[in-house]
């Protein structure tokens, strides 16, 4: 190592130390470990422009080890985008430097990572959205590579080996994870929780490993040099010390989650050659030594800006292909789908339906299932695009296989990247399996849509494990992610072309049994856009009926027998299919639809009823019909009955409701 890296790398690590000293909490000990790697990456490897963090020909990394927060912050000041002043307020409200890094607070951030394992997922995604548009519009404008830093904990959480499983299936030639195995975590060794062999594990899962010392920059430039010639996704397993540098702490656990004790700050920095008694110092020649190789980056990003103007103005096709992945986005095109309005159509047959009419109208349209084509009715999807593999990058379906949570976290990965708009699919009730990437995709703002079947106990004999019961409610708790649950297949269309244009991940929530076509006009159908309209009326009405997905027609049926036994009621009837849309609509709209001056109001829907409150209020106001237990294992109909789902017992429901209040 010469001395100018030597000098860098110590101002680095002050940084780090000087950081997490200041918020009085935070994450050294890594980040002194794997500061050999990373150094070298920015300075030598990483394509970016230095002008511009979002230029869309760069190369991606992703801190799968997030904790390690202030090493990659120290990198973006050293690159000129993060001031120093942010770096003082690690840790602090409002700052660009929050406790893991956050996509959409920091420029050079390219996901959110904290939950470990997540990062190294979604760099999957980035390298399948490299590759994809590398196949289908130009190579070499789209050759960028993903490169991602994990430690100890992110080997050890399952949903990086199952997206590991699947990147080395699908032969990811554009993507290499470096390892920085420092054998320590909070509680100690991790020879205390795990001996696992990374290496036949990778190697068994079609990796490329190399181990390396990961101190030692000339092996680590050989290794880091060649991956041009990868043939494979590859790992980079660095064997390396936690708090490297540290003056008398090196190798111990106690640097992994919390500052050095101060007087191993004072020694340690001494011993890196930095001054203790000046914090966050960056000398101008260390600046100047990391930025070395600006003049070369800004260079290749003019070149690369130059080759894709002359690709758009002499190439029509490219142009508009182009022109719809990173163009201003217009989907009024979007040609309707149809179905006999007194023809029955189960919403997850819908969506298949315009799904597949999507294939050429959203040539950047990319996802797939998690192993249930057939149920989730993505196969003619499939079948129409192909598979994304090895041997056919430009395909644009994605067999995850049985992995929703990876699944999920990669579709993040991809909408992040740019250029595409994913989906995934599976059952409702496996959506438990896919939450905390579904809950990390709305901290980011992902648009992915995720399309959830089988959304209630319909789903009949198999049983209580598949039936969702609590499902609904529990991802409408998530903040800033939108729950469908459209009530026909005119809805599903118009929730699916909602979800379009949300910067924001959508689960769409769809019956496996057939749902009649409500009885509207096509002007009374489009209110649905705005997430709750009224689908049947009655002037001076004076019950309100609140209702979801399948729910709707079954309040439908139910209100013509309640007026039929009582000419006095006079009942409105609300379809729901998102309430988040819903709530985002002007006051007005929703007093008209909802009037507050209508106080009986009843909710149904086939799932947990905690929650419906807010629309129909206290329990000696409103009702609210649902399923507050699990299942059982028995044909829908069965069970529709044995849980008053149908339209007499509903009807009874509501008027020994009725009655009891007037009592």
């Amino acid at each position: 190592m010469n001395q100018l890296d030597q000098r860098t790398i110590a101002t680095l690590k002050g940084l780090v130390i000087d950081g997490v000293n200041k918020a009085k909490s935070g994450h050294p000990g890594g980040a002194m470990s794997s500061m050999d790697f990373a150094y070298l990456l920015f300075s030598e490897f990483l394509s970016f422009d230095p002008d511009d963090p979002k230029w869309p020909g760069r190369d991606r990394f992703v801190l799968s080890a997030g904790h390690e927060s202030m090493l990659l912050y120290s990198m973006l000041h050293l690159t000129g985008w993060l001031p120093l002043d942010e770096l003082k307020k690690f840790r602090q409200l409002h700052s660009k430097t929050p406790g893991h890094p956050e996509n959409i607070l920091t420029p050079g951030v390219e996901c959110t990572t904290g939950p470990l394992g997540q990062g190294a997922a979604m760099s999957v995604g980035f390298a399948i959205a490299a590759r994809h548009l590398a196949a289908t519009m130009d190579e070499k404008l789209f050759g960028q590579r993903t490169w991602a830093l994990l430690g100890d904990g992110c080997m050890q959480e399952d949903v990086t080996l199952g997206a590991a499983s699947l990147a080395g299936h699908l032969g990811l030639t554009n993507l290499t994870w470096f390892y920085d195995r420092n054998r320590q975590q909070i509680s100690g060794g991790i020879d205390r929780a795990t001996s696992d062999d990374e290496v036949k594990i990778f190697q068994g899962f079609g990796w490329e490993v190399i181990e390396v010392d990961g101190h030692d920059h000339d092996a680590l430039r050989m290794v880091m040099g060649s991956v041009h010639a990868q043939t494979r996704p590859r790992l980079i397993v660095g064997e390396t010390i936690m708090a490297k540098g540290s003056a008398t702490m090196e190798g111990d656990h106690e640097t992994h989650g919390a500052p050095l004790p101060a007087d191993e700050r004072l020694q340690t920095k001494k011993h890196l050659g930095l001054d203790p008694n000046v914090d966050f110092a960056v000398a101008p020649e260390t600046q100047a030594h990391f930025q070395r190789r600006f003049g070369n980056l800004r260079a290749n990003a003019k070149g690369w800006r130059s080759k894709l103007a002359h690709r758009i103005e002499t190439d029509s096709a490219f142009k508009s292909a182009y022109d719809t992945a990173f163009g201003k986005e217009d989907f009024s095109h979007l040609k309707k789908t149809t179905w006999p309005k007194d023809k029955a159509v189960a919403t997850r047959n819908a969506f298949g339906d315009v799904l597949k009419d999507w294939v050429e109208q959203i040539p950047n349209l990319i996802g797939g299932s998690a192993d249930l084509e057939p149920s989730n009715m993505t196969g003619p999807f499939a079948k129409k695009v192909g598979d994304f593999s090895k041997a056919n990058p430009g395909g644009r379906n994605l067999a995850f296989g049985v992995r929703e949570f990876p699944m999920s976290a990669i579709c993040n990965g991809i909408s992040l990247h740019g250029g595409l708009i994913p989906f995934d699919a599976t059952f409702l009730t496996f959506s438990d399996y896919s939450r905390p990437a579904l809950r990390l995709g709305a901290i980011q703002q992902c648009r992915v849509i995720h399309e959830f079947t089988h959304d209630s106990f319909y789903l009949g004999e198999d049983g209580p494990t598949h039936q969702p019961v609590e499902h609904v409610m529990t991802l409408r708790a998530i903040p800033d992610f939108y729950l469908m649950r459209p009530a026909d297949a005119l809805e599903t269309q118009f929730m699916m072309e909602e979800a379009l244009k949300l910067h924001a991940p959508t689960a769409i929530c769809l019956s496996r049994q057939k749902l009649p076509i409500l009885p509207l006009s096509d002007a009374k159908a489009e209110e649905a856009r705005k997430g709750a309209y009224v689908v049947r009326d009655s002037a001076d009405f004076n019950l309100m009926i609140l209702a979801t997905g399948s729910e709707v027609s079954l309040a439908m049926d139910a209100a013509v027998i309640l007026e039929k036994e009582n000419p006095a009621l006079k009942i409105r009837i609300v379809s729901m299919p998102c309430w988040e849309i819903f709530e985002n609509q002007p006051k007005p709209w929703r007093d008209s639809v909802i009037p507050p001056t209508c106080k009986r109001r009843v909710s149904i829907e086939a799932g947990v009823t905690l929650g419906w409150q807010k629309y129909t209020g206290s329990s000696d106001t409103g009702l609210c019909i649902g399923l507050d237990h699990f299942g059982a294992s028995a044909p829908a109909e069965q069970l529709a009955e044995e849980y008053g789902f149908t339209p007499a017992k509903v009807a009874t429901r509501i008027k020994n409701w009725l009655a009891a209040r007037s009592g």
